[in-house]
């Protein structure tokens, strides 16, 4: 495949180690958009000059599908990866159905916009949080609308209070936040207690996070067993963990890319860099977990 684009994003090495993957060699710009210049005897879905997206899994291995035409490789490549996250959460995770009501926190990243859009298609009541007065205007401004944006910055807004209100006391059936995926940047952020996340939610909710090292405490479990709620992980990583997921991770590649072609998935416009500067934008991302960048080839 000859690369049109690429996806760059801070590397967890850890998390790579962990789940089996060789970190020595392990490729930047795993999300990739090209061209086939050639295929093996074996290959029977694709042909030379086929348009293709995927992930790139090591240095030799490409797990891929067909591009619509319409969907640019820069777009494909930059939204993949948290097309893919967003999936996961709402329909591994939370097992969301219409008419549930889902809260968002952090709503104007990329993921959580990701999240809300897929949420609205799927006739969800999205709340959503925002952390400045910027946040807050764009997600106003989105349509599908978002039921309520609830302000958390400057100390503006009790969550708990304003979420119970919005559903009559009942809790919402599901929150998904990015966790640690972003941590250093969230420093600044508001950041929900543990204990209000769990008391947001209804009998039998979900919490989706990324927050790899998260701990509850004892009355904090005692209420999750009261509302017979439960806490997922979202490790973005799993998928590829295990062969007999591959075809369920196809099947969710080619959703994820469906809707974006179609408009149902709109991410944030995002300036391609080029090539040359591919190293220096790598560096500075590598340092500030949160930062995003498409390269185009």
């Amino acid at each position: 495949v000859q690369v049109k684009a690429c996806g760059l994003r801070p590397l967890d090495l850890k998390l790579l180690r962990d789940v089996g993957v060789q970190t020595d060699l392990v490729p930047v710009g795993r999300e990739v958009a090209g061209v086939v210049l050639k295929v093996g005897p074996k290959v029977t879905f694709f042909q030379p000059e086929d348009e293709v997206v995927g992930k790139k899994q090591n240095l030799l291995g490409v797990i891929s599908l067909g591009k619509p035409e319409k969907l640019s490789a820069a777009c494909a490549a930059a939204t993949l990866r948290d097309g893919v996250r967003a999936y996961t959460a709402l329909h591994t995770h939370a097992g969301i159905a219409g008419g549930h009501t889902l809260l968002v926190i952090d709503g104007s990243s990329n993921f959580g916009l990701m999240c809300i859009q897929l949420a609205a298609y799927c006739g969800l009541k999205v709340l959503a949080t925002s952390s400045s007065a910027e946040e807050q205007a764009f997600l106003e401004q989105l349509r599908p609308a978002v039921a309520r944006v609830i302000p958390v910055f400057s100390g503006s807004s009790d969550l708990l209070s304003v979420v119970l209100e919005e559903t009559g006391g009942l809790g919402v059936d599901a929150v998904i936040d990015s966790g640690g995926e972003h941590s250093k940047q969230l420093e600044e952020k508001f950041l929900p207690d543990k204990h209000d996340i769990i008391s947001m939610l209804s009998v039998g909710g979900q919490w989706v996070t990324s927050h790899q090292d998260l701990q509850l405490d004892p009355p904090d479990c005692r209420l999750l067993f009261l509302k017979s709620a439960s806490v997922s992980f979202l490790n973005p990583e799993v998928w590829t963990t295990s062969s007999a997921q591959q075809g369920r991770y196809l099947h969710i590649l080619k959703d994820v890319v469906e809707k974006m072609s179609t408009g149902v998935l709109r991410p944030q416009p995002q300036e391609a860099v080029p090539l040359y500067e591919a190293v220096v934008v790598m560096e500075t991302i590598q340092r500030q977990p949160g930062k995003t960048a498409v390269v185009q080839l």
